[in-house]
């Protein structure tokens, strides 16, 4: 039961992360199976996006990168 709470809570912190630097990601949320699964950790799915997402995300990581060298 700590380890689905613990995935709901860092998915809620990406989703928010995400979200601070101009990118949702439609389907992010925990795995289902994962979560269902005795053996594996919990993952977080990212799932599927457009291009449009995916040019965010990537001028996102870019732009953080380059602050990171500043």
């Amino acid at each position: 039961m700590q380890q689905i709470k613990e995935v709901e809570a860092v998915t809620t912190e990406l989703r928010e992360a995400l979200a601070r630097a101009g990118v949702v990601l439609p389907s992010l949320r925990p795995d289902p199976v994962s979560i269902a699964h005795r053996y594996i950790p919990p993952l977080v799915e990212l799932g599927r996006c457009s291009m449009e997402v995916a040019r965010q995300l990537t001028d996102a990581l870019t732009e953080h990168s380059r602050g990171d060298r500043d």
